[in-house]
């Protein structure tokens, strides 16, 4: 990590603020042998339970990509009986849709799709490019969310198994993501820089997320934390067991994510995605820094296909090349630049942690 991280810190040993963050808190909750395995043992007895009477005991998300495929098949494997949960925003690759196909034909999951209302989801994305922030993923990750709980409660399923990990997935700067479940930011984006007035569009801010919690007493649980994952051998596994494409990197199964993480966010605000990567790879044990240095020598995106991207996205969202070329060329801007809820959530989330903490299987 570095600076490209506006609200980074470094301690006088030259540690930033993520990795001391990662090694204090985070790591407790990562795999740890013997001690994770009757954990998860626990958890699949406890989601079972649950589940006893109904056609399903959990939900599982699944994108196409690497980490939400072999959660399903390790779902599998462990005796849940998952119903596979894909949210369609209409930016899925072919090689994503033909693994969402495989892995569920293969492993007999039942499967239902979400899809978003394209004209409200168009016109919200183009606010948030529109808006110049680094956050031009925020309303796919709160459809995924909402997708997920608004299945779970229809089958009365207790349990989301998330496929977000510590592994792959453990440091992530505010500043280059900021919280999806910031309504106020949200719609003061959509107001400011959108044209349509959302009817249809599945928003899933704190209050939501605490009906889900509460009311319906759903938990996510985070499978992929209480075993020995590895990104490299679940792809091998993947490819030799179903024919798993590999769709080269992470969340690039969405040709939209693709763009935004590879180029966008590198050309407009000097953020290279692939750091996030490396970074926890680095502390998980699983890289080396020269190795992950070395990666970073390369551009985060091919020079080649960028203008038949750039053509294909302004295509979709119904504008023209040159009015998206100069969206992407506004001034960047961050969260801070717009009103939110940052300090209230903070206080929400952190009141929400002391009074219902994490319990001793994992699961919130």
């Amino acid at each position: 990590m570095d600076t490209t991280d506006l609200e980074i810190t470094f301690d006088p040993q030259g540690h930033c603020n993520h990795c001391t963050e990662f090694l204090s808190l985070r790591a407790k909750h990562n795999y740890r042998g013997e001690t994770s395995d009757r954990k998860l043992d626990r958890m699949i007895e406890r989601i079972q339970r649950a589940g006893r009477g109904n056609v399903y005991d959990c939900v599982v998300g699944v994108s196409g990509g690497v980490d939400s495929t072999y959660t399903a098949y390790m779902a599998k494997e462990r005796g849940l009986r998952p119903l596979a949960v894909h949210m369609d925003n209409g930016w899925d690759s072919e090689d994503a849709v033909t693994n969402i196909r495989t892995i569920t034909n293969s492993l007999g999951i039942d499967y239902e799709s979400y899809v978003l209302d394209w004209e409200e989801f168009k016109d919200v994305q183009l606010s948030f490019l529109k808006a110049s922030v680094p956050e031009a993923e925020t309303p796919t990750d709160m459809a995924i969310s909402s997708a997920l709980h608004h299945f779970a409660a229809k089958y009365d399923v207790k349990y989301v198994i998330g496929g977000g990990n510590l592994a792959t997935e453990g440091i992530l700067p505010k500043s280059w993501h900021y919280n999806a479940k910031d309504l106020k930011y949200f719609y003061h984006i959509q107001n400011r820089f959108g044209r349509r007035r959302l009817k249809h569009f599945p928003t899933f801010g704190y209050q939501t997320e605490i009906y889900y919690k509460l009311i319906r007493s759903i938990r996510t649980f985070y499978l992929l934390n209480y075993i020995p994952y590895a990104k490299n051998d679940a792809i091998e596994m993947l490819n030799k067991k179903f024919r798993w494409k590999d769709v080269g990197g992470k969340h690039y199964e969405s040709r939209y994510t693709r763009f935004i993480q590879s180029y966008y966010l590198f050309k407009k605000f000097q953020i290279d995605y692939r750091r996030v990567g490396l970074a926890t790879e680095i502390i998980a044990g699983q890289t080396t820094r020269e190795h992950a240095l070395e990666q970073l020598k390369g551009l985060p995106y091919d020079p080649d296909r960028i203008a038949v991207d750039k053509q294909y996205i302004a295509n979709k969202l119904d504008i023209s090349a040159e009015h998206f070329e100069e969206i992407c060329e506004r001034p960047p801007k961050w969260y801070w630049d717009y009103p939110n809820d940052d300090s209230k959530l903070a206080f929400i989330y952190n009141s929400y942690r002391r009074l219902f903490k994490k319990d001793k299987l994992g699961s919130f």
